[in-house]
């Protein structure tokens, strides 16, 4: 009886030991992936009703549209590939999420290869990006999450079929990557990476969302927006690297009334090569873009050689009254672009040079009846702008003020369009320790924080939001930002 009562003794005291170790020395415990309901086996076709837990590691393949019907769930563990038949729809009535990490992301895309025609001057005509293969994930306005982490989501625009589509589409429309539609549910992006499409890569007809630290590259064919939110829409876009997107790569508009003001703080963005490949240029975008109604905070944002600078638009109006913005980076090669750092009439754009921006607006630059904190542009009734002769000249701005990304040809150098770099491929977008981007931005609570609207709460999907950050751009110098 001693002998048990002694060995007893020693393995409790070894126990304790043990624990105590383990809260010293802060030695991590393994967190098995989430469960939701049963799981799926690898290797089992997925078409019609689906739900449960797609496992870490293994690749799942669509043979049909699926369904997340309202009341289910779907997961994704991570490292999970699901591969889609073209064509096909991912139909989101309850809960679909997705939880990649750095380490092991997660792919949704084609059941085939393609081969990226990533390198510098490749035909858009050819170009794979563009084949608009399946229809993309949408959501139902029944859809009360949608959460995307280190998730791919690649080559998305197909038309849908005669019987099957959602709400807000007919047979026969093109497809977005991602579409949402719930007031009053909430959308995550975070981390994520989106290649290729026809159209929008999101569009959020209403709902709370972060967009954030991910990557969007080729967005849309010969239109189509980033992220194209509208009414009742609320949220974040802060710390996503977007290159050769067609038009608008982050927009805000309000086109429908609804008890929600569309909101949307935008934040520590890089934008490269955007703009350029709507087939109906007259007006619209390459970077930023509020119009509508909406209304937002604009800061620390880095725009290398976009087509248009930050638009603030006046035709339909943005809630102007109640933004704010500045502390906005700009970069051009030639003076077609740098003369759009503020774009001006006839593109009805209202966007007030600020004396945080960079380069500097100075009174040199712009005419004294311009140049001033609350200036807005005076439209007549044909839409022509009388009060200005002339537009602001960019010619001082023309190659000044090169952000020196650590791997990135500024000037472009040997191509005819800026449009033939439209995709990261080899680059390196982060800042070089002597660019002048670093350091410039703002960090005050006052112009520019986080909204914050999502309400989910689980701490395995909620949003991780990262403050504003002092270096212009998706990249910080201290490491944080985007994790591309």
């Amino acid at each position: 009886m001693r002998t048990k009562i002694s060995l007893l003794s020693v393995v409790t005291l070894l126990f304790g030991v043990l624990l105590t170790s383990c809260t010293k020395s802060s030695i991590s415990v393994s967190v098995p992936p989430l469960v939701i309901g049963q799981t799926i086996t690898a290797g089992t076709p997925l078409t019609g009703s689906v739900k449960g837990t797609m496992l870490s590691g293994q690749t799942y393949t669509m043979t049909g549209n699926v369904t997340v019907n309202q009341g289910d769930t779907l997961l994704m563990q991570p490292g999970v590939h699901l591969k889609v038949g073209r064509g096909l729809t991912i139909l989101v009535k309850g809960v679909f999420i997705s939880l990649g990490t750095k380490d092991q992301p997660n792919w949704i895309g084609p059941d085939k290869t393609f081969t990226k025609t990533d390198q510098v001057g490749a035909s858009i005509a050819s170009d794979s990006a563009y084949c608009g293969y399946w229809t993309g994930i949408n959501c139902e306005p029944s859809c009360t999450l949608l959460d995307l982490k280190f998730t791919h989501v690649d080559y998305t625009g197909a038309s849908f079929s005669a019987n099957f589509f959602p709400t807000g589409k007919a047979a026969g429309d093109g497809s977005f990557g991602i579409y949402f539609q719930n007031l009053n549910g909430d959308f995550i992006f975070e981390d994520s990476w989106m290649y290729g499409c026809i159209d929008d890569a999101i569009r959020l007809s209403a709902g709370r969302f972060e967009v954030m630290r991910n990557t969007f590259e080729k967005c849309g064919f010969t239109g189509g927006d980033g992220v194209n939110v509208k009414s009742g829409s609320v949220g974040d876009m802060a710390y996503n690297l977007c290159i050769g997107g067609a038009t608008n790569m982050t927009k805000a508009a309000m086109p429908n009334s609804t008890n929600v003001q569309t909101n949307v703080n935008m934040y520590n963005n890089t934008y490269i090569n955007c703009g350029y490949r709507q087939s109906d240029p007259t007006g619209r975008g390459g970077s930023l873009n509020y119009e509508s109604g909406a209304r937002g905070e604009v800061y620390n944002n880095l725009i290398v050689n976009c087509r248009v600078g930050l638009r603030i638009h006046n035709n339909p109006a943005a809630d102007v009254l109640h933004m704010s913005y500045g502390y906005n980076y700009s970069y051009g090669d030639s003076l077609s672009v740098c003369d759009m750092f503020y774009p001006v009439p006839p593109t009805t754009s209202v966007t007030v040079p600020q004396l945080t921006d960079i380069p500097t607006p100075t009174t040199t630059i712009f005419p004294a009846s311009l140049y001033s904190a609350a200036y807005l542009y005076t439209l007549d009734a044909s839409g022509n702008c009388p009060n200005i002769v002339t537009p602001y000249d960019g010619s001082s701005f023309v190659q000044k003020g090169n952000p020196l990304f650590v791997n990135f040809p500024l000037p472009e150098q040997g191509i005819q369009h800026l449009s033939d770099i439209s995709a990261v491929g080899s680059f390196n977008f982060r800042l070089q320790a002597n660019s002048p981007a670093i350091g410039k931005g703002t960090t005050d609570p006052t112009l520019i924080a986080p909204i914050a609207a999502v309400q989910v709460t689980n701490p395995k999907l909620k949003a991780t939001i990262t403050l504003p950050g002092v270096d212009m751009g998706c990249y910080q110098n201290d490491g944080s930002g985007n994790q591309h």
